[in-house]
């Protein structure tokens, strides 16, 4: 049962650094859904404040409107470190003041320091200071990935990290990770926070995101001229790179058969990957698709891949197991957690793929073992079975919104104590 507060509802802030597509916005919008339904309209008042989306990505602000959430926009909380950071920090200040927050949740790296920055300001920067009394707000911070590898130079990441450490320490409550791989390498290899700080929150979607017409992926195969009978592979996601898209497209280039392989997403990459095809003779076998309904993109696929060299929990294969797809992808961060052990490695090509619980894998940018365990995969229809069976299973249980609700939920309730 919910709790029932004696007091005045909670004022929750929800900084995210940009509503681009992609897991973290869709996460922000659902518990912000969440906390305003009617369960929840006693004891929360939530906000959600977001900078804007740069050119080249797909603005969510119309997924955000279609659940009732109007985010407030800090045009000044850019996408990269910059000078516009200060400002950025000085207008999430004074919005502090005039929302007065009891809890300021912040996700992703940039909304994650420009919000436990602002907050240090809000919370002493007050007249009550000098009676010993700052303002009381306790300080969440998700991380949805991590930028300490893969992202920026030596000297910029050692930056970030002395950054990230040091918030950690004096203004952070509370530090959720979205998996035990996460945990591992942000609290124990890059040392940030202590670790009864750490709460781990696996992501949570709204699996009716899925449950399309039956005919929307025959539908959308025929719009880019693939066959009926033709297998495809899919990616999705952003196109940056840190998603690694040329992976995906060197793998196209050596995979045998009739296989057609999907780009689904747009970004900064776009024109160079369009080349790149070009430029290994696969123009003919890869489409890129663009932005396309979430329940229309799995439908229309045989196999989701993901290439990336740094992912947190990358939501795109929590939609493809819900969507009952089998996956294959690089073995990086929490993608590891969601494929689950290793029950088997393949030599292969002078390299290796694993066939996991839930998945298969090849090291980061590896295009030989990626190949290799992608036509194993396409070629052994009791493995894509029991893969399918097992994802499904998984998700279903684990990574529900319901759950993520109700994990955020106690973290604010403990903290309100």
């Amino acid at each position: 049962m919910t709790a029932k507060r004696t007091r005045k509802p909670m004022r929750v802030m929800r900084l995210i650094a940009r509503l681009n597509v992609g897991g973290p916005a869709r996460h922000v919008v659902w518990l912000n859904e969440a906390l305003a339904a009617d369960e929840f309209r006693d004891e929360f008042e939530p906000l959600l404040v977001t900078g804007t989306v740069p050119d080249g990505e797909v603005d969510m602000t119309s997924f955000a409107a279609a659940r009732g959430v109007t985010p407030i926009i800090v045009p000044s909380m850019s996408r990269e470190m910059s000078a516009h950071d200060l400002l950025a920090v000085w207008d999430v200040w004074r919005l502090m003041v005039r929302s007065r927050p009891d809890i300021v949740h912040t996700h992703t790296a940039k909304a994650g320091a420009v919000g436990r920055l602002a907050g240090l300001l809000y919370r002493f920067v007050t007249p009550s200071t000098l009676l010993l009394r700052p303002r009381r707000c306790r300080f969440v911070h998700t991380y949805h990935g991590h930028i300490f590898r893969h992202y920026y130079g030596a000297t910029k990441t050692r930056i970030v990290l002395f950054i990230e450490r040091l918030l950690a320490r004096i203004n952070t409550d509370r530090l959720i990770v979205l998996g035990e791989q996460q945990l591992h390498e942000i609290r124990d290899t890059f040392a940030i926070g202590r670790p009864e700080q750490y709460a781990i929150v696996p992501l949570g979607m709204d699996f009716s995101v899925l449950h399309g017409k039956s005919d929307t992926g025959a539908a959308l195969r025929a719009t880019w001229g693939i066959g009926a009978t033709e297998t495809v592979v899919g990616i999705v996601g952003r196109l940056a790179a840190i998603k690694n898209h040329d992976l995906f497209l060197r793998v196209a280039a050596r995979t045998k058969g009739s296989t057609r392989f999907v780009v689904y997403g747009d970004g900064g990459e776009r024109d160079r990957l369009v080349d790149r095809a070009a430029e290994l003779g696969i123009e003919n076998r890869v489409v890129f698709a663009g932005t396309c309904e979430v329940d229309e993109i799995y439908a229309s696929l045989d196999v989701a891949a993901l290439t990336s060299r740094n992912e947190g929990t990358p939501l795109a294969i929590i939609e493809a197991m819900a969507a009952g797809k089998p996956v294959i992808s690089t073995a990086v961060g929490g993608v590891v957690d969601l494929l689950g052990p290793v029950e088997r490695r393949v030599t292969a090509n002078g390299s290796f793929f694993e066939i996991r619980e839930r998945g298969l894998t090849a090291s980061s940018d590896d295009v030989a073992g990626f190949a290799a365990g992608l036509e194993h995969l396409l070629h052994d229809e009791p493995l894509r079975r029991r893969l399918i069976e097992r994802g499904k299973l998984y998700v279903e249980r684990v990574h529900t919104k319901q759950r993520l609700v109700d994990d955020i939920v106690g973290i604010y309730r403990e903290l309100d104590r």
